[in-house]
């Protein structure tokens, strides 16, 4: 058997089976958060039709995200959407709203490494999108 830094094959495949298991555990604890967060909103305007709403938001937006993602084996890619879920949970609290806070960007408002065009505007947009907004425009 050969070895790599003492350690065999087969503890290897050991390591990144735990790797796995343990991403796992992080997606499936998220999803038990969102659940139990649900079961907590109230709505900012203390109006009970709104609190559905937004329980109902909620909910829809997880379980479209999650069933989306299940399927990723990407493990940059997972953690992207763990921390955009993340992000999204914190600032859902923080602020009481639910719903992905929108950025504005007036046209031709990022600096471009090099010149001016529509293009190089469309690349910055995407890679100055925050974190939590990530996966909104996909599914809305």
């Amino acid at each position: 058997m050969e070895k790599c830094q003492g350690l065999n094959k087969h503890s290897i495949l050991a390591q990144g089976l735990r790797m796995t298991t343990a991403t796992r555990q992080e997606v499936l604890g998220l999803y038990r958060r969102i659940f139990r967060l649900v079961r907590k909103w109230q709505a900012a305007s203390g109006q009970m039709e709104d609190t559905i709403k937004e329980k109902q938001y909620i909910l829809n937006e997880a379980r479209t995200l999650f069933q989306k993602n299940k399927n990723l084996t990407d493990t940059d890619l997972i953690k992207q959407c763990i921390d955009e879920c993340t992000a999204r949970i914190e600032i859902g609290l923080h602020y009481q709203i639910p719903y992905p806070r929108p950025i504005h960007l007036p046209p031709m408002g990022l600096t471009p490494l090099r010149g001016r065009g529509l293009r190089s505007q469309e690349k910055l947009r995407k890679l100055s999108k925050p974190v939590y907004l990530k996966s909104h425009d996909e599914i809305s």
